[in-house]
């Protein structure tokens, strides 16, 4: 297939702010609680004020599936997230991005396609970490041959040095962000801290965003995808990210489980939107 729509260019905002839609457990997984309506309805409200608060784009994931499969996730999650994803993309106008937890990037690529989403989340795109779910291995090699036999235009954003993970080796950090933009051939990078909702340290992402300009990369944007809130999305930006992904900072009394608050979502983006129209932050 051609090449895909670079990732900044899916969205109308310079350095967009993405939202986080984390599904409820889903039917199979420990904490279902039996009521399927729920879980969409709840993701729909989420996704709906999100959108309201100003977002510029929003991720789906199956948050609340823990403890996560490692890899490959069975069918039937594969069909709810689906279904799912058709009712959110249905209902809103912004850009809206799958991530398969723990590390299913073909089954979140297939999603993708299928639904006509705008990207994709990997969390191990490239190297190897270990995690909860045990040893995770990044399968690059895979996930691009399968986007090019389904034709489609979906970008990938990998994380690197992924949160509730300890990377296997000792490659820094912006090593690892050219190995994920070089070698795995990835759209763009996430870069955050230890835990969701855990602020990503602005060295770091100082280091990525420096190290890919250094190396010709500037196409591929930087986000920040853990711990931002409407005090700290400034410094993000100033440190070079291209955008945020927030979650946690977006819900009631910020519980990552909780409801999104369409207040705390327009509260944010204004934070941003003012951070970004400082031109010492370019």
């Amino acid at each position: 297939m051609a090449t895909p729509t670079p990732p900044l260019e899916r969205f109308e905002a310079d350095r967009p702010v993405v939202g986080m839609v984390h599904l409820p457990a889903l039917p199979g997984a420990p904490g279902f609680d039996g009521d399927r309506d729920a879980v969409r309805a709840r993701a729909l409200e989420d996704a709906r004020r999100l959108e309201d608060g100003g977002v510029d784009g929003l991720i789906l994931e199956n948050f609340g599936d823990a403890p996560f499969y490692p890899d490959a996730v069975p069918k039937h999650v594969v069909a709810e997230l689906t279904a799912i994803a058709t009712a959110v993309t249905d209902a809103v106008d912004v850009p809206v991005g799958i991530n398969v937890l723990r590390n299913d990037a073909d089954a979140a690529l297939s999603i993708a396609a299928a639904v006509d989403a705008a990207f994709v989340r990997v969390n191990v795109h490239v190297g190897t970490a270990a995690t909860d779910q045990g040893v995770l291995e990044g399968r690059a090699h895979e996930t691009l041959r399968l986007r090019d036999r389904l034709a489609a235009d979906v970008a990938i954003l990998a994380d690197v040095h992924v949160k509730h993970a300890t990377p296997v080796g000792d490659q820094a950090i912006d090593r690892a962000a050219l190995e994920t933009v070089e070698r795995g051939r990835a759209d763009g990078v996430i870069v955050s801290g230890p835990g969701t909702g855990v602020e990503t340290p602005l060295a770091d992402i100082e280091r990525v965003t420096d190290a890919l300009a250094e190396h010709d990369h500037e196409q591929a944007p930087v986000f920040v995808g853990s711990g931002v809130t409407s005090d700290t999305v400034d410094d993000c930006l100033a440190a070079g990210a291209d955008g945020v992904i927030v979650g946690t900072a977006l819900k009631e009394g910020g519980e990552t489980t909780a409801p999104v608050t369409s207040e705390r979502v327009a509260a944010l983006v204004a934070a941003a939107r003012a951070a970004d129209s400082d031109d010492s932050y370019r």
